[in-house]
């Protein structure tokens, strides 16, 4: 994927088109490039496939492990899936059927909010990816209107939701209620935060705005309209980190495991403080009982996001990075999302940074993606069984 930029008449280094390469795949963003409008057409097309080719080898990766991560999400599927491996290739083919039919939806839906086809064709894969490369330098230069902007932050919010949701609703006559809890939880989620935006945070009448850069963060893309909500940027990084669903291409902690973390930690404590009363470890709007098993593994994914989080800010600050910028750096490349006025990031030069930052960004970009708890427990499945 690194071979186009390398081989381009722009005179990219080896390391700078591993870098873009690298951020494309991941979902994350970052770019080498100060000024799109610069780049061939057929680059950018090329920088935006990379993003929908890396979303939909998550999608993959989520079904393929799905089985040693967490048997109560692998059984709220099983409405979809039969993880039979046997039929991967029909198993793989209804992901690629489904991810490829929503990339068309948001591509006609752009198309019918008056954006320029070529914009559309290159902002659909970089939606449904939760990718962060557009193909201007500012996508205020194509949404711009309000309407615009609501309809292209509900567009967002299809990388923010399971992938499976739209068509379970929609195709599936007998629905398991199991299938949606995590969309119950992520709706309830949004409906809070919004609200909260809403009533403190929405001043001179730029709520469409700020919907905008709450769609954006939560579903990982990044994006932003403008810079006058850099005051709130703190609250967008928290946005990110807690992240979308599961079984979507957003990254971020993931909101179910949060949830699930807390009400399970609130459960011990009320045990050992009350005794004698029965406390139900049960989610919400589901029957799924919680698993000690798949506690102590949600438990070990944000020690190790902790983890990669100081080891990045403290490796980006002895750099001379900012230490302000080099922990908001830390978490968007940990969370796979783009830099942008929303985190107070748009104008940080990647270009110019030291190699060795630059491979680190690309290792860190990885581990966001897949988790090194994911490496862990495919050792531990397949090469320590005994």
């Amino acid at each position: 994927m690194a071979i186009p930029f390398y081989f381009s008449i722009y005179n990219i280094t080896f390391i700078n088109s591993l870098f873009e390469s690298t951020s494309g795949f991941t979902s994350t963003g970052f770019s080498i490039f100060e000024n799109i409008k610069h780049i061939d057409q057929s680059l950018i097309l090329w920088r935006s496939s990379i993003q929908w080719i890396g979303g939909l080898y998550f999608l993959f990766s989520i079904i393929f492990l799905i089985d040693i991560y967490d048997e109560s999400l692998k059984k709220s599927l099983t409405n979809f899936f039969t993880f039979n491996s046997s039929e991967i290739i029909k198993q793989t083919s209804k992901i690629f059927i489904l991810y490829t039919f929503l990339t068309i939806f948001i591509f006609i839906v752009l198309n019918l909010l008056d954006v320029r086809t070529f914009n559309s064709f290159n902002l659909s894969m970089t939606i449904i990816s939760s990718g962060g490369f557009l193909p201007v330098n500012d996508i205020s230069n194509i949404v711009n209107s309000d309407i615009q902007k609501f309809v292209f932050s509900l567009l967002m919010l299809i990388s923010y939701f399971s992938i499976f949701f739209i068509y379970n609703l929609v195709f599936f006559k007998n629905r398991n209620k199991d299938f949606f809890y995590e969309d119950y939880h992520l709706g309830f989620y949004l409906i809070i935060i919004l609200s909260i935006f809403f009533i403190f945070f929405s001043f001179n009448n730029n709520f469409v705005d700020i919907f905008f850069s709450v769609s954006s963060s939560i579903s990982n893309i990044g994006i932003s309209t403008s810079s006058y909500q850099t005051h709130l940027s703190f609250i967008f990084l928290i946005l990110v980190v807690v992240g979308g669903s599961f079984f979507s291409t957003s990254s971020g902690l993931r909101f179910i495991r949060i949830y699930t973390l807390l009400k399970f930690s609130l459960n011990q404590m009320l045990s050992f403080s009350k005794p004698r009363n029965i406390f139900m470890s049960k989610l919400a709007f589901s029957k799924i009982n919680f698993d000690f098993e798949v506690i102590n593994k949600y438990f070990l994914s944000i020690l190790i996001f902790i983890i990669s989080f100081f080891s990045l800010t403290i490796l980006l600050s002895f750099f001379n990075i900012d230490f302000e910028k080099s922990l908001k750096l830390a978490i968007l490349t940990l969370m796979n999302t783009v830099n942008s006025t929303s985190f107070g990031l748009d104008e940080f030069n990647f270009n110019e940074l030291h190699v060795f930052i630059k491979y680190s960004f690309i290792f860190f970009m990885v581990i966001g993606r897949i988790e090194l708890l994911t490496i862990f427990l495919i050792l531990k499945k397949y090469l320590f069984k005994n």
